[in-house]
């Protein structure tokens, strides 16, 4: 479905996701880690009903891949409930993350074999971010976003801090607009 295009990102959803990326580093040297706190989105329609998302994601490098974290703010159904459902005390992964040229265009492509559109997101800058329900074939979801300049030099940061890293606070706060 995806032309062969790369995994660029392994996504967890967790409870917390500070206490998760710090497990994690400390597990598997991953990180550091770049927190933000409540994501804001200008628009989320989860199967086809607007709804709020506020989410918590913390992101981070893991050898030649991001790992993201991600917690859910707000009760409610949402594409991390779809597959976590809220009061089950269920946690794990939730989806892997690709770059594609067209969002819109591969959702369709999606839609087509079966894996219809679980959410249409736009931040507040414009950029657009989608998931594929692909849980019956993978059992996780499948992340689409094209490669915008802001994104990829988002992800050469990460990796970048991964190399620099030396030992400090693998926990780091940002501000996403």
């Amino acid at each position: 479905m995806t032309g062969g295009l790369p995994i660029r990102q392994v996504a967890f959803f967790v409870e917390d996701v500070r206490a998760a990326a710090r497990a994690h580093h400390e597990a598997f040297g991953s990180g550091p880690f770049f927190v933000a706190d409540n994501i804001p989105l200008a628009r989320a329609v989860h199967r086809g009903v607007e709804r709020e998302l506020d989410h918590t994601s913390a992101y981070g490098q893991w050898g030649e891949v991001m790992v993201e974290f991600v917690a859910q703010n707000n009760p409610g159904p949402s594409p991390f409930r779809d597959l976590y459902p809220e009061g089950s005390g269920r946690w794990g992964m939730h989806h892997v993350a690709i770059f594609v040229d067209d969002v819109d265009a591969e959702l369709a492509k999606f839609a087509a074999r079966g894996a219809p559109c679980a959410l249409r997101a736009e931040m507040n800058d414009g950029f657009v971010f989608a998931f594929a329900d692909t849980t019956a074939t993978m059992g996780l979801f499948a992340e689409l976003y094209a490669p915008t300049k802001t994104l990829v030099d988002f992800y050469a940061m990460v990796a970048q801090a991964a190399k620099d890293y030396r030992g400090s606070d693998p926990i780091h706060t940002i501000r996403m607009t």
